[in-house]
């Protein structure tokens, strides 16, 4: 069972950048992505997803799965009519998913204009490597995982620059 992973930037480019880091790793086996999604606000406002469809072959969960969530972050109909006309199918799918109205509010509030957001589902991952190669993030939020309250924790903290033993 893969684990969701939310995390905000203060900055349009870094969550991309850290995606392009975790396609490096997971070449070196160190972890496995289903998905990966980085969502950027611009200064003007605009949104704009960008999803990484190829980096995972097999077993993606794909567009559809991010086009629902990321529409209903924003409550704005960036992918076209055939997002606002499913509206009403996406609200009943999104509850089907577990995401409840506090994350949604949580995540359209954190992505301001000139934030990025990440948005992961990891397979796996050999933990304390992937910080070693992430810990040079600064000011990232985690938003979101489904990860234990002490795995979260510990991501939490690596990500604010103390030294733990993170297990995920």
């Amino acid at each position: 069972m893969s684990d969701l992973v939310v995390l905000a930037f203060d900055t349009e480019t870094s969550a991309g950048m850290m995606r392009d880091d975790l396609l490096k790793l997971q070449k070196e086996h160190l972890i496995g992505l289903e998905d990966a999604a980085v969502v950027i606000r611009n200064k003007d406002g605009k949104v704009k997803v960008n999803q990484e469809v190829d980096m995972v072959g097999a077993g993606a969960l794909g567009g559809a799965f991010w086009g629902l969530l990321i529409g209903l972050i924003f409550l704005v109909p960036i992918f076209g009519l055939v997002l606002g006309a499913a509206a009403g199918a996406i609200a009943g799918k999104y509850t089907n998913v577990g995401m409840d109205e506090q994350f949604i509010k949580e995540v359209g509030n954190t992505i301001q204009p000139g934030n990025s957001a990440l948005f992961l589902l990891v397979r796996e991952s050999t933990p304390d490597k992937v910080m070693d190669e992430l810990r040079k993030y600064k000011n990232v939020k985690v938003l979101k995982t489904s990860l234990s309250k002490v795995q979260e924790e510990h991501l939490k903290e690596a990500f604010a620059g103390k030294d733990v033993k993170v297990t995920l």
